[in-house]
């Protein structure tokens, strides 16, 4: 299965300087905040989440900014704790106090004590949200007068990037009143059951050169893998050291993982980042670099195939062998059978099967492409690539392979339809994920001053960092823009309440 969204991490900054104030404790300092198992019948008890926690900028009266990392283990977010980050931003300017809050089902935030699908039917977007009210109104904050910041007596702001973006829409549209304002990064908020569009902002901002080759390289495999010459298509599994893969979409759905690797860019990425070396390894012949049109297939061929046996294939799958590393049909593989805790592949791909989608393949056969496809048509919904891996994950829950209803999430928690007051939405022209936002091509949804709409030339959750805001002048105006919203917003707060003393 793809990797799933998660927003990037953040150096921490030195807690050592001596202007930082004694009394507040080590940003990695954990604790823990006795949740309910089951929303809907408290009876199940409570389980231990996991939270982290700084008031290092927080002045009576101040926010309460929460932000949950999404679909992975929360420990190493304690950057968003400080002013590295549009959260601590907003505390400073705010005085506001932060906090980051462990997804259910991800890291050791776990209402039971496995990932059967037994345990994972506690596992839905509802009792996500239910949890973050829950949390909001019952925890019992180490900071001075902790126990007097409940959303009644204090604003609320819910921040949350790709996943946990789409999370904020989707909270502040089920639980309207609770947080006062909301910041969406790259929030992936209409689920997508076949998301082969994932691509499209890749194959359009990628060096057009490159995407060229790889266009080539893919309509060559696409050709060769649904024929009959062994010869031929022994010599391309060979290409790539994927011989010992028994199945052709396997070999081709590998390839996928060079232009995943797009995700992981951000404005300040280096020249030597994964990506950049790949398209360099393409596009660089005998010291020149190709024109916009590409080399062509046959050194594309060569030079992908060098690329990862030289390097990329130790990068990406260590000593296993093939069919280990890229094989998605032995059942018995640990990846569809481990149901140990802080399994995050695991956890999402209960979401991704059950409720949204976002299959990351090959487009339907229908769709011509400028230069065609950069990703393979043997991996497709049309051929249950991705869909039978759910079904093998869970394979008691989907007898056959699943198609999660989209529609339902879209209705319940309103997609690209949304409208919530003072929702300030960011996203990045160059997000892979950009094709499910609020800035997805042909979605007229109209940005206001109570729910603006914000588009840099960024990646993905690119202006959650303010790092990046020196590398993209359009992030710093985001973030700009955003503290000034919330600065309106939170004013708006203090003279709502000022009418009621």
């Amino acid at each position: 299965m793809p990797p799933a969204p998660m927003p990037p991490k953040v150096e921490l900054p030195d807690q050592t300087d001596a202007l930082f104030r004694a009394d507040i404790p080590p940003y990695n300092t954990t604790y823990y905040f006795e949740q309910l198992v089951d929303h809907n019948d408290p009876s199940k008890g409570t389980f231990s989440q996991r939270y982290w926690h700084t008031w290092e900028f927080y002045e009576a009266g101040g926010p309460i900014i929460l932000m949950t990392p999404g679909e992975g283990n929360a420990d190493g977010y304690e950057a968003y704790l400080t002013n590295k980050t549009i959260n601590g931003l907003i505390a400073q300017q705010e005085g506001g106090a932060t906090i980051v809050l462990e997804h259910r089902f991800y890291g050791f935030s776990n209402p039971l004590p496995d990932l059967t699908p037994e345990s994972l039917k506690l596992h839905t977007i509802q009792q996500a949200i239910d949890d973050l009210e829950y949390f909001a109104y019952n925890v019992e904050l180490a900071m001075p007068n902790g126990t007097e910041v409940t959303p009644d007596k204090a604003p609320w702001i819910l921040i949350g990037g790709s996943y946990a973006g789409a999370l904020t829409s989707w909270t502040m549209v089920n639980k309207p009143g609770l947080f006062w304002a909301g910041y969406s990064s790259s929030g992936v908020v209409e689920a997508i059951t076949d998301f082969w569009k994932y691509f499209e902002p890749i194959r359009k901002n990628m060096p057009s050169n490159c995407s060229a080759d790889v266009a080539a390289v893919i309509a060559h495999v696409d050709e060769v893998f649904s024929g009959n010459d062994t010869a031929a298509i022994d010599g391309l599994k060979a290409n790539w050291g994927l011989g010992g893969l028994t199945h052709l979409d396997d070999v081709a759905g590998a390839l996928r993982n060079n232009l995943w690797d797009w995700q992981s860019l951000n404005p300040v990425s280096p020249p030597n980042a994964t990506f950049y070396k790949f398209c360099n390894a393409l596009e660089t012949k005998d010291g020149e670099v190709s024109g916009e049109e590409g080399w062509g297939l046959d050194h594309a061929l060569n030079a992908w195939g060098t690329f990862w046996n030289e390097s990329y294939y130790e990068l990406y799958c260590g000593d296993s062998d093939a069919e280990s590393c890229f094989g998605s049909y032995n059942a018995s593989a640990e990846i569809f059978t481990d149901t140990s805790v802080d399994n995050a592949g695991r956890s999402w791909t209960w979401i991704v099967c059950n409720d949204v989608g976002y299959y990351q393949d090959g487009p339907p056969k229908d769709v011509e492409l400028k230069n065609g496809p950069i990703v393979t048509r043997l991996a497709n919904l049309e051929t249950n690539y991705d869909t039978r891996q759910c079904q093998m994950m869970f394979k008691d829950t989907f007898p056959e392979p699943p198609l999660p209803d989209t529609e339902a999430i879209n209705t319940k928690y309103s997609g690209w339809n949304v409208t919530v007051d003072r929702l300030f939405f960011a996203n990045g022209e160059r997000d892979p994920w950009k094709e499910a936002t609020v800035s997805a091509v042909g979605v007229e949804l109209e940005s206001t001053d109570r729910m603006p709409i914000v588009v840099s030339d960024g990646f993905h959750c690119s202006d959650l960092r303010v790092s990046n805001s020196v590398g993209d002048a359009t992030i710093a105006d985001v973030q700009s823009q955003a503290l000034a919203y919330f600065a309106t917003w939170l004013s708006e707060y203090r003279d709502e309440q000022s009418q009621y003393r």
